[in-house]
């Protein structure tokens, strides 16, 4: 076996030691009675009523709790491009956190291919033995692509969480570190710093909710229409986007902004930050590493959040995903709406209730309601479309 690197903490590899998932029967094969239900000739029996009516696979096999869970590997965390089999313990991760938080079951699924097209046809191919597709780490501008064409193809539930669960958790903070500041979404203008999948989702679901102004910023500046360099994705973003036709750099956007949101790596100086507007909202997302450090921001900042659980706030995916899909499951339905998403935001928000305060602005991934309302918000949502 290879040795564990010096450097490396112990600890971590000892969790990680042999995977983080197995498989486990839910029926007994204890003799062979057993053995001819669960399998021939018994089975047969079930095949054949699936054959004749698909919509029995639901009742019969573990297609009505099962995700898939598919990344090539081109962008794990902050990390980049680690490909398959570098990506396989975050997947392995995100299917635990599937089961453990809404009793969902997941399998990671890691593919040796880039091209948006082998993508796209290998998950349509194997998408009938599951209930729900969660598209992960990767890469902007493909992953919009790929969830298009994929929702498109299957008539389940697609879902690239690193765009739109962090939108639904930012939005749901948002909402909240708002009302702390005695402001609606609409008296906020709000500064992204990143033009990825997050940037761009988190930028259609603050719009969506009725934000004041939002702006988005890449490594060349704002996103803006008198760019000529944008991409499709990026034109249509600068279309729905900077009402105040801001330009320049993302520095010069943050003076008299009421909130700051990093999905980059990118760092932010501490002069940017304090030229915003008085009880700013600061979240800064990347990991490991925030854009703003923690500590200089609450200098100047009324909220601080990152994506750290070692800081109060923390902005993480988990809040949404295990009972999004919950919820779809349940419903039966074929895709996550965007009336879903803003429901599931409002149930976060509401769940902090009278405990809002400022270091509090979003629930623990461990309160037991999350999955629940989460869960309750998706459906109902489905139902009332």
């Amino acid at each position: 076996m290879p040795t564990v690197p010096a450097e490396s903490d112990d600890a971590v590899f000892a969790l990680h030691k042999g995977g983080k998932l197995e498989v486990n029967p839910t029926v007994p094969v204890r003799n062979r009675a057993d053995l001819s239900l669960a399998y021939t000739p018994g089975v047969a029996t079930v095949c054949s009523a699936i054959a004749a009516d698909p919509e029995l696979a639901y009742a019969y096999t573990w297609k009505s709790n099962t995700v898939a869970v598919v990344t090539d590997g081109s962008a794990v965390l902050g990390l980049g491009d680690l490909g398959p089999l570098g990506a396989l313990p975050v997947m392995e991760g995100k299917a635990l956190l599937f089961k453990a938080f809404a009793g969902v079951d997941a399998v990671p699924l890691c593919l040796d291919c880039r091209d948006v097209d082998e993508l796209v046809e290998t998950v349509v191919r194997l998408a009938p033995g599951f209930g729900g597709i969660n598209l992960e780490d990767i890469s902007a501008p493909r992953c919009f692509e790929v969830e298009a064409r994929l929702q498109e193809r299957v008539p389940i539930p697609v879902f690239h969480d690193d765009q739109h669960g962090t939108a639904i958790v930012v939005l749901a903070a948002l909402t909240n570190a708002a009302r702390l500041t005695d402001r609606a979404l609409a008296d906020l203008r709000v500064v992204i710093s990143g033009a990825g999948a997050a940037g761009v989702a988190v930028a259609r679901i603050l719009v969506a909710a009725g934000a004041g102004d939002v702006a988005v910023a890449d490594s060349r500046g704002i996103v803006h229409s008198g760019r000529g360099d944008l991409t499709p994705v990026k034109t249509a973003l600068a279309e729905l986007t900077n009402r105040s036709g801001l330009t320049g750099s993302l520095a010069s956007a943050l003076a008299g902004a009421d909130v700051f949101i990093g999905v980059s790596a990118g760092q932010v100086d501490e002069a940017a930050i304090a030229s915003m507007a008085p009880r700013s909202i600061v979240f800064a997302l990347a990991n490991p590493n925030p854009e703003v450090d923690p500590a200089m921001a609450g200098r100047y900042a009324a909220v601080v959040a990152t994506g750290r659980s070692d800081y109060p706030n923390q902005i993480n995916n988990v809040l949404a995903f295990p009972g999004v899909f919950r919820g779809a499951l349940d419903a039966r339905a074929t895709r996550i709406t965007e009336p879903m998403k803003l429901a599931v935001a409002i149930a976060l928000a509401d769940l902090v209730g009278s405990d809002l305060a400022p270091d509090h602005v979003i629930p623990s991934p461990f309160d037991p309601r999350v999955a629940p309302a989460v869960a309750g918000a998706v459906t109902e949502a489905w139902r009332a479309r």
